[in-house]
């Protein structure tokens, strides 16, 4: 009797690595994973560059327009500049070790599972960044100076930390209009607008009747529990908002780069929100999201990678307002 052939799944053609295609298949899931879990995709001007350490994001200021008079000569209206660096962190990485052993002996895909983890370990990570950057920027200077342009603005309520959720979510709901209002003054555009907010204040705007009343034109429900925009921002709940377990900030939250430097560090003590303009932080990418796997026949086992290198920095501190309790 012949032997049986088997099926070559994991081979490129039938040939080469044994692994070479699972191994596509657990990059395409690290990177799946990390877009799912990151919430402040969109939120940021991000930039790639090939080579180099830092980026300069070019800010300009407004000019300005006055009434010609007959025959005076036309020279031009000075404007304004300035420019943003932003320096690249270290290389951040996420990994896993699998023996041969333990994988043969487990009765389920490990693989999956820990692709999933690795992309996620990676998205908290750059969401804890921009949102660090997104506070920096409420709490920033204007880096145009005498061009209209101002700094970021910070919005404290004092209904926030009320005891009652209904008092609560009044209290925050005004701050959003507060930030609106700061938002619009800075001429910062309309679409675009996000807040970033911890799940708990989140679900108290769910059950408050002035956020969901159809009568009060509220666009979401109880039901579904969710809010989808109040004062025309958008808002995102995040549970790695930017609190540790005893309800301080979380200052440097890993984000030390060459020398043990923090360039994301902020103080966000008492901060329940966030709200941007994608303009108002920049990322530069060096090294985008990328997954190694290599098989080490000395320790029996694949090594699972996933990396990236990026930095993250104020553009536009006028587009960025902090909502905190009082």
């Amino acid at each position: 009797m012949a032997n049986a052939t088997p099926a070559s799944i994991g081979r490129a053609n039938a040939g080469g690595s044994e692994d070479a295609l699972f191994l596509k298949v657990f990059a395409g899931e690290v990177l799946t994973s990390f877009e799912r879990a990151s919430v402040t995709q969109g939120a940021d001007m991000v930039r790639t560059i090939s080579n180099g350490k830092s980026a300069s994001f070019p800010v300009m200021g407004r000019t300005t327009a006055a009434y010609h008079t007959p025959g005076a000569e036309i020279t031009g209206t000075d404007v304004n500049h300035n420019e943003k660096v932003i320096l690249i962190n270290d290389l951040l990485v996420s990994s896993a070790f699998l023996s041969n052993l333990e994988e043969a002996k487990n009765h389920w895909d490990v693989r999956s599972a820990y692709s999933t983890e690795i992309g996620r370990a990676l998205a908290f990570v750059k969401d804890k960044h921009i949102l660090q950057v997104i506070g920096l920027a409420s709490q920033a200077s204007a880096n145009v100076s005498d061009s209209g342009y101002g700094a970021g603005t910070t919005v404290t309520n004092t209904d926030i930390a009320n005891a009652t959720d209904a008092t609560s979510a009044n209290g925050f709901i005004a701050a959003l209009f507060d930030a609106a209002t700061a938002l619009d003054n800075n001429y910062v555009p309309k679409d675009g607008r996000i807040c970033f907010l911890d799940p708990t204040m989140y679900y108290k705007l769910s059950n408050a009747t002035n956020a969901i009343n159809v009568d009060f034109r509220g666009e979401g429900s109880i039901a579904t529990g969710q809010v989808q925009k109040i004062a025309g921002i958008e808002l995102r709940p995040m549970p790695h908002f930017v609190k540790d377990d005893v309800g301080t900030s979380d200052v440097d939250a890993g984000s030390a780069t060459q020398g043990g430097s923090t360039p994301q560090s902020v103080n966000l003590t008492n901060y329940e929100g966030l709200v941007c303009h994608p303009s108002a932080v920049g990322t530069v990418k060096l090294l985008d999201l990328a997954v190694e796997s290599e098989y080490d026949i000395r320790r029996q086992g694949t090594l699972m990678v996933a990396k990236y290198a990026m930095g993250h920095g104020v553009l536009r501190p006028e587009a960025a307002v902090g909502i905190k309790e009082a």
